[in-house]
């Protein structure tokens, strides 16, 4: 399976730059899992998709404003840092630009001194080790310094940082919103509570993977980044519960998805508890525990399109991509979404 299977050409005007007003109110294309059929509806119509007694599954994780500008105290060169994850208290895998003046002994002022870093290793991808000295609470000192780490393809600057936030973010931690559950308002949430659709949470911290392109030729030599992720006890009862009873469970992104498939064994019982995940669905794969799926669309040759080719089918995919571009719908983090069921 060649990753140039997966291409599509993508008019650059499509690249959604800017979230619409009303969370709810972007398109929503609807692609038949039973026989490839497609319809364009708008996305409070994914009420008419969900059944009493489906289970709809969300990532409750909450995006950190993990950019921040800094200077290096020997030289006052400017130096853009992403945080990327924290691997012990305050020593965080981050990206570095520029990379070649951040040097293993660098040290890195952010804010006029109210936070200070010290790179202490390279590590994967060249991506750096940074201990942070400070006085306070890490969290109230990145929400005072920090940006939102907006994807590469969003050029234009976020007037109000809730909207790369879900409506139910709680745990923080990720370096990228789980944007297929942007589109969800509360009102909205609680119209699918009340068609008596369960609504369970899980967590896993988005990664900046997620947005690279598969590099190599062949599929299945890609290597996946990592990502946690978190299932609790009684979440994972009330799914399980839901397939027992024969009901559908809905993932709310590819998020949900890869924790679902990841924390599920392979007799099929999602199991409670936390870790990290590698996971990599592309066809072929067999689902173990989702039926249905909504999603944004998502950048060519991703694996994230693979993912949603694995559930769909690719020659399916790529026809509704196809439609889409035609359909003028908008792409990637701020743009429409689809449902597969």
């Amino acid at each position: 399976m060649k990753t140039s299977d997966f291409y599509y050409d993508l008019p650059q005007e499509l690249i959604a730059q800017d979230p619409l007003e009303d969370r709810s109110s972007s398109r929503l294309m609807h692609l038949s899992l039973k026989d490839g059929s497609i319809e364009h509806r708008h996305f409070t119509d994914v009420l008419d998709y969900l059944e009493e007694g489906d289970c709809l599954v969300i990532n409750d994780t909450k995006v950190i404003p993990a950019r921040l500008y800094g200077h290096k105290e020997e030289t006052g060169a400017l130096i853009e840092i992403l945080l990327l994850k924290r691997r012990e208290n305050d020593i965080w895998e981050c990206l570095v630009k520029p990379g070649k003046k951040a040097r293993p002994g660098a040290k890195i002022t952010f804010g006029n001194g109210i936070l200070k870093g010290e790179i202490i290793d390279v590590v994967d991808e060249g991506n750096r080790l940074i201990q942070f000295h400070y006085e306070g609470i890490f969290e109230e000192i990145l929400d005072q310094l920090g940006e939102m780490p907006l994807p590469p393809y969003i050029t234009h600057k976020l007037k109000d940082k809730n909207r790369y936030q879900t409506v139910y973010a709680k745990n923080e931690g990720s370096a990228a919103a789980p944007t297929a559950g942007l589109h969800f308002t509360k009102e909205l949430l609680e119209k699918v509570k009340e068609k008596g659709v369960n609504i369970a949470h899980v967590t896993l911290h988005v990664g900046l993977g997620t947005f690279r392109p598969v590099k190599v030729d062949d599929v299945e030599s890609h290597h996946m980044h990592s990502e946690f992720y978190m299932v609790e006890e009684d979440q994972a009862k009330l799914i399980n519960d839901t397939k027992k009873a024969g009901k559908r469970v809905v993932a709310v992104g590819t998020t949900s998805c890869r924790t679902l498939e990841s924390a599920t064994g392979e007799d099929g019982i999602l199991k409670a508890g936390s870790g990290w995940t590698e996971i990599f669905i592309y066809p072929g794969y067999h689902f173990k525990m989702i039926d249905a799926l909504i999603t944004n669309f998502h950048l060519p040759e991703s694996t994230l399109v693979m993912l949603v080719s694995a559930l769909a089918g690719k020659e399916n995919i790529m026809h509704a991509y196809e439609v889409a571009v035609q359909e003028k719908y908008r792409f990637f983090s701020f743009g429409d979404a689809m449902i597969l069921i």
